[in-house]
């Protein structure tokens, strides 16, 4: 842990949550302070003062590659304590090979933790019309990682909200502005008791 010298005592500095995910992270058209990743560092900045700082490095469109391409130099320049990774939904709503998804995740849990870091998985749930043999095999990536690397899983980011369109933007995937303080809430609850 490093520590900064502060009038004579010493602090430890702030121990840092890297989120590496997509557009449902990445506050994706909506003002990004209102995005849960930021609602959530506001979060922790009120229960946990001084203790953690949160490194969002979503970007919309990202696939479980373009994350295992990034994340070393998100790990060499942030040093996170933990890092959450919240991909995969576009690997699934682009139809890609589940066996690539579930290999990547892999090496970003395998990365991450030579790093030093803890692991998190959040996962997300398909649309219907990909038809139940996808949707199941797709689901099955994050339970088995977390069983195997016994990391904690958040199963599915969006719960309680899917049931009210009116949760989401007009293309009814990406969730409004008015929904992210209960995505915050779902991600806390799940969140606080790893800390």
């Amino acid at each position: 842990m490093l520590l900064v010298w502060c009038g004579g005592l010493q602090a430890a500095e702030p121990r840092t949550i890297l989120v590496l995910g997509d557009s449902l992270s990445a506050a994706h058209n909506i003002p990004t302070e209102q995005g849960w990743v930021q609602l959530l560092d506001r979060k922790l900045a009120e229960s946990h003062p001084g203790q953690w700082r949160l490194v969002n490095a979503s970007i919309s469109g990202e696939t479980t590659a373009g994350g295992l391409t990034r994340l070393p130099a998100a790990l060499a320049t942030h040093r996170p304590a933990l890092v959450i990774l919240a991909l995969g939904a576009n690997d699934g709503l682009r139809g890609l090979q589940i066996s690539s998804m579930r290999a990547n995740l892999t090496q970003m849990i395998e990365l991450a933790r030579d790093g030093g870091a803890k692991v998190a998985l959040i996962g997300v749930e398909l649309p219907v019309n990909y038809g139940e043999a996808y949707r199941s095999r797709f689901r099955a990536v994050y339970t088995q990682l977390a069983e195997q690397y016994q990391l904690p899983l958040l199963p599915f980011l969006l719960a309680g909200l899917t049931n009210d369109l009116s949760n989401f933007q007009e293309d009814q995937i990406h969730p409004t502005a008015a929904a992210q303080p209960q995505i915050r809430d779902t991600v806390w609850a799940w969140l606080e008791p790893q800390l």
